[in-house]
C-alpha cells in the first residue's frame, strides 16, 4: 500500500523564523527603525512576507508600497536565509523512523523554490524527499489544494493515502480541501488570536514525538480501508 506524509515547511518541519526575522530586523535598520524582539516576530513567521511586514512595518498588501517593501524583504532574506535553520527537536528521529517502515515522505510549502530547495539542502534533507511542491510550482497556493494534488502525482498516490502536517490554518484548509488527513502542529508558529482547535485537523500534537502516535493511528486506518476493499472470499 502506497501512502506519503507530507509536511509543511516553516514552523513545521524546521525551526526558520531566527532567519526571517533577522531579515525583517536588517529592514526595519534600513528604515532607521529598532529591531524587534524575535518573540514578537515567531508568530508571524509562518504568514510569508505578508505577516512578516505586517508586524513589521504595520503595511498590508493593500498598502501602495507594499511590493516594493515585499521584494526589499526578501532581497534581505536572500542573504541569510541559510545561516541557522534547524529542524525542530526530535524531526531527525520522526524522519528516520518514517523512513525505516518504508514510507516516503515530503514538503508542500507556500515559501517560494528559490528558497525552498537550497534551504532543504543546507538541512541535508534534499535527496531524501519523495516530493517537493513550492508556492511557485501550482496554479494556486495553501490554502487552495492544487499543491498538495501535485505532491500526489510526484509522488504516485491518492490524496485520501496522504497525510498532511502544518502549523497555519492555510495548511489545515488545503489538506482537508484535497482529501486527506491532516495534523496541526501546536508547536509552530501560532499567535494569541489563532485558534487551531477549531481549523478541523485530524489529529493536534504539542511537539514532533506526538506525530508518530498520530501516524501509526493514521496507517492503521489505511491498513482498515484496504481490508475493507478487499472482495468478499463467501
Amino acid at each position: 500500500m502506497k501512502s506519503l506524509v507530507l509536511f509543511d515547511l516553516d514552523g513545521t518541519l524546521a525551526d526558520t523564523a531566527p532567519d526571517l526575522g533577522l531579515a525583517l530586523n536588517l529592514q526595519r535598520k534600513r528604515h532607521g527603525l529598532p529591531f524587534l524582539d524575535q518573540d514578537i516576530i515567531r508568530p508571524y513567521a509562518s504568514h510569508g512576507s505578508r505577516g512578516l511586514l505586517g508586524i513589521g512595518f504595520d503595511i498590508t498588501p493593500e498598502d501602495a508600497n507594499f511590493a516594493v517593501m515585499r521584494d526589499e524583504y526578501l532581497a534581505l532574506y536572500d542573504e541569510v536565509y541559510t545561516r541557522t535553520p534547524i529542524l525542530f527537536d526530535g524531526m531527525e528521529t520522526l524522519l528516520q523512523r518514517i523512513e525505516a517502515a518504508g514510507i516516503r515522505w515530503g514538503v508542500v510549502t507556500n515559501k517560494p523554490r528559490r528558497f525552498s530547495a537550497p534551504l532543504l539542502a543546507a538541512l541535508k534533507l534534499d535527496q531524501r524527499l519523495a516530493c517537493l511542491v513550492c508556492a511557485d510550482d501550482a496554479p494556486r497556493p495553501k490554502p487552495h489544494p492544487d499543491s498538495l494534488w501535485m505532491a500526489c502525482e510526484q509522488g504516485g498516490v491518492q490524496p485520501n493515502d496522504c497525510i498532511y502536517i502544518g502549523d497555519a490554518q492555510r495548511d489545515i484548509a488545503a489538506g482537508v480541501a484535497a482529501g486527506m488527513q491532516t495534523v496541526v502542529a501546536l508547536y509552530g508558529y501560532l499567535d494569541q488570536t489563532d485558534r487551531p482547535l477549531e481549523w478541523g485537523a485530524d489529529y493536534a500534537v504539542h511537539d514532533v514525538a506526538e506525530i508518530e502516535t498520530c501516524l501509526a493511528a493514521w496507517q492503521q486506518s489505511l491498513a482498515g480501508r484496504a481490508l475493507e476493499a478487499e472482495p468478499s472470499q463467501f
